[in-house]
């Protein structure tokens, strides 16, 4: 029975990634922070087809909760076939006048325990030959986004870690894809404390949609899936406009209230 392990599994992409690999018969490990909300969702996977799902509660932002959730997994004799990294957070405001914790902690979390999964878990891929590892980035990691200047800068080198990595790993057997969605209709804006609705609406996607792309973009080999076309051809745009009219836009987009 094939395994998959999915971060920030209790809500948004996170759900969705573990009911789309439960559909598909794979036995699940589950990590959040919120046990009670994790264990629902490993329920509900179960009932879906998930011979095995385990629920993890843990803050990945910890720098130890990496390790932790491996040794886990090890002391349990899984292998991990599938792994998405899929946890992460986001800040709206001037960034001088955010709290110095909340800006490290996103970054521990957006990018250190991403990084630390990855390596923990990819050498026994490398070892069968075989499995599959999807980061959520996000098309903010092609420009810088004011008033969201650090998560843009986290999702950048989320993109570049994972375009580096599917390089590295051409000819393994491991294929490695970032997932870059637009906006999604999921609880990322309360947690940013974004309160304005400047994006349209037709750019939303629901997460069942967004997930479903990622996954059989990563089944093809694509490095990189940019969910949603008005998103790709957003993302793609900024290469032939002005980086400073770019920056102009994302700013009057997500400028917090006054």
């Amino acid at each position: 029975m094939p395994t998959a392990l999915i971060t920030g599994a209790s809500s948004g992409l996170g759900e969705q990634f573990a009911y789309a690999l439960a559909r598909r018969r794979y036995g699940l490990v589950l990590t959040a922070r919120r046990a009670e909300r994790l264990n629902a969702v490993a329920e509900t996977s179960r009932k879906l087809g998930a011979e095995i799902a385990t629920a993890i509660p843990v803050d990945l932002a910890r720098r130890d909760a990496p390790r932790e959730i491996f040794q886990r997994v090890q002391e349990a004799k899984t292998h991990v076939d599938y792994l998405v990294n899929n946890a992460g957070f986001g800040t709206n405001g001037r960034f001088h006048e955010l709290r110095i914790e909340r800006e490290l902690e996103e970054i521990d979390l957006n990018v250190t325990a991403l990084v630390a999964m990855t390596r923990l878990f990819l050498p026994a891929m490398v070892e069968r030959r075989a499995g599959t590892i999807i980061n959520v980035a996000s098309t903010a990691a092609f420009q810088a986004v004011p008033y969201m200047a650090t998560y843009a800068a986290t999702k950048a080198f989320v993109l570049n870690f994972t375009e580096a990595l599917a390089g590295e790993l051409a000819g393994t057997g491991v294929r490695v894809s970032a997932l870059c969605p637009g906006p999604v209709r999921t609880e990322f804006q309360a947690v940013a404390g974004q309160t304005s609705e400047r994006m349209p609406s037709f750019v939303y996607l629901d997460a069942e949609t967004v997930v479903a792309q990622g996954i059989a973009a990563a089944e093809s080999g694509r490095s990189v899936h940019i969910a949603g076309v008005a998103n790709f051809i957003a993302a793609q745009s900024n290469r032939f406009v002005p980086r400073a009219l770019v920056s102009l836009i994302a700013r009057r987009i997500y400028r917090p209230p006054a």
